[in-house]
């Protein structure tokens, strides 16, 4: 039997409506919409990578060591105008503190601030301006992360000494270390050549 064009367009649209519903009359359900890509997570500018570095090294007191200090109006405090220059080269430190007998302290200290004596010798505090002669200037950001997480100086140099918390800083994310590399490499650059560690006997401990 031959259905007349109205039939077809009857039945056809009826097949269609069927079609449209399943399982009591439910419509059946679109299929799923793909999901959004999730954004992408924003690229810090060098601006707020450098201000994140200026924090980071302000809470890791990093200037009461590597900053030389001054007599203010309360004592001791950072001179801004040598800030992160280590301990002044003018100031000539020749051999480790001779305890006295009956001593109790550990360690010592000068004025400044920026050298420390103990059992291991002495120790001064770097520059780490990005002066290209006696700072962080020729430094790259990976031997700066080799050296923080593995207690080297430039990264496979001599054991960097006491009080340097390299261990305690070696656990930041690389992120916070590449911000604080940033930070320092922003800095001015001063000219200032810290002497190299003594040992226990007073002789320069070099490089290997």
């Amino acid at each position: 039997m031959r259905l007349s064009p109205y039939r077809v367009a009857v039945t056809s649209a009826c097949f269609m409506l069927a079609a449209a519903f399943v399982g009591g009359g439910q419509p059946a359900s679109a299929p799923p919409a793909e999901a959004p890509a999730p954004a992408a997570a924003p690229v810090a500018s060098a601006e707020s990578q450098v201000e994140r570095g200026r924090l980071l090294i302000l809470g890791g007191a990093c200037h009461d060591c590597h900053t030389p200090k001054k007599i203010g109006p309360n004592g001791p405090e950072a001179d801004m105008s040598r800030s992160l220059s280590g301990h002044p080269e003018s100031d000539k430190i020749t051999a480790p503190y001779q305890q006295k007998p009956g001593e109790k302290w550990t360690t010592h200290v000068n004025d400044h601030l920026t050298a420390w004596s103990g059992a291991w010798g002495v120790s001064f505090a770097a520059n780490l301006t990005p002066d290209q002669n006696t700072g962080l200037g020729i430094w790259t950001e990976d031997m700066f992360l080799e050296a923080i997480k593995g207690g080297k100086h430039m990264g496979k140099g001599r054991q960097i000494l006491p009080p340097m918390p390299w261990m305690y800083y070696g656990q930041l994310k690389d992120d916070d270390l590449k911000a604080m590399f940033a930070y320092l490499k922003s800095l001015p650059a001063i000219s200032n050549r810290v002497p190299v560690p003594l040992g226990p006997d007073g002789k320069p401990i070099e490089a290997p």
